[in-house]
Order: C-alpha cells, then structure tokens, then sequence
C-alpha cells in the first residue's frame, strides 16, 4: 500500500484575508486526495529540513508577515527538490515582502488592488477595492489540467496588479480599467493564475480569494483545487 502523502499548511498573517477559515475549506478536499495534514502559524517548519524533506505540498495562506533567512532557505531547498507549494490571493502572492529569494520563488508580488471610488468617495472599508472584473484564460490555460474546462468568469472582489516575469507559465490573467484618478493612462493586464517549475518543485498561484465567499465560487474553488493536487509531489 503506498503511503499517505503529506501537506503542510502554513496560515496566519493579516486576519482580513480569513487565513483559518479559507484554509479550513480545503482542508477537507486534501484528506479526501490521501493527504496528511498538519497546521502551522508561522514559517517556522521551514526551516526544519527533516520536516521539508517529508512535505509533498504546502499549503500557505500567510498575508504580508516576515520570514527568517533560515526559513526562506529551507522553503527554497524543499522545492527544488520536490515539494510543491501552492497558494491563493495574498496569502501567497503578498507574503514576505522583504525576501528577494521569496518573490523569485513564487513568479508575482502584489503591487495592488485599485479602488472602485475616486478617494474622496472611499469609506476605508475593504468594499472599497471591490470591483467588478473578468478573468480571461489564456491558450496555455485552455489545455492546462488546472483550467481545462473552466471558461473565463466574473468576480466583484479585489483584483491583483500584480508584478510578475515570463518564467511563469500563465493560466489566466486579469485587466485593471484605467481610473479617471488613477496615475495610469492604459489598462493594465497581469496574470491572475499561473504555475511555475522550480527545480523538481511545482509551484502554483491564483490571485483570486481575498476571503472565503470568493474562494466558494465554484470557478474559484475549481481552480485552486486542481491547482493544490498539481502543485504536490
């Protein structure tokens, strides 16, 4: 009988993208896939190389947050050797925003969510970042395991202006509209999913999930279930 692979899931950071909740709903999904699960509230774990060494697929839901050089190391080597790493929105996409080898790791790093309202109309909630937006799959999505089937979708929540480089393999990209107040003067296309080959390590990213009710969209919830089981070793 094969063994039962292990997932880590590291959680916490900013409390407004529901870290315990979000992950909490696929956890579900990863024991019914034959995955051990263990919890973690920090980076701690990734530093300790025996425990690396035995993850197939961490999970981490860890909104900006720091990390120790120690830690980033350890994350690094697990997933040149093996260990897929996966993640959603700005648990993973705005995480650790100080570590160059962090953002090098992951392909994209929040830069930002532009507002619905001219600022004097803003009421400083998160509603505020709330807008309508599409979600386009690209060719290389159309025939990807994570996204076959799924067409492109709308969603009222944040959307990513994210920084991103070409060694990303793009499932799906989003497009911020120029604002009348806004400091740019074209729309703004980034990737919304993607994946990227780190070492022997599969890693995947979708913007998508600023808190629970988006990560139950069924296109949403879809993609980052797929997204989790590919990303494992």
């Amino acid at each position: 009988m094969a063994s039962e692979r292990r997932a880590l899931v590291v959680r916490g950071g900013w409390d407004g993208h529901q870290p315990v909740e979000a992950t909490d709903l696929f956890i579900p999904h990863l024991k019914d896939n034959g995955f051990a699960v263990r919890v973690e509230d920090s980076p701690a774990p990734y530093a300790d190389a025996e425990l690396m060494a035995g993850t197939d697929l961490i999970v981490q839901c860890m909104t900006m947050s720091t990390i120790t050089k120690e830690e980033v190391t350890g994350l690094v080597a697990a997933v040149e050797a093996g260990t897929g790493l996966a993640g959603w929105h700005g648990g993973i996409a705005d995480a650790y925003r100080a570590s160059a080898d962090y953002l090098q790791l992951v392909g994209g790093q929040f830069a930002a969510h532009a507002a619905r309202e001219a600022p004097a109309a803003r009421t400083g909630e998160q509603s505020d970042n709330y807008v309508p937006h599409r979600i386009e799959m690209t060719a290389t999505g159309a025939d990807h395991p994570i996204t076959k089937g799924v067409a492109g979708f709308d969603l009222v929540t944040e959307q990513y202006w994210v920084l991103a480089d070409d060694y990303n393999d793009v499932l799906a990209t989003t497009t911020t509209a120029v604002r009348p107040w806004g400091q740019w003067s074209r729309p703004v296309t980034a990737p919304a999913i993607w994946t990227r080959q780190w070492g022997r390590g599969r890693v995947f990213v979708a913007t998508p999930g600023h808190r629970v009710e988006i990560l139950q969209d069924p296109n949403v919830r879809t993609i980052v279930e797929r997204g989790l089981l590919w990303a494992a070793r």
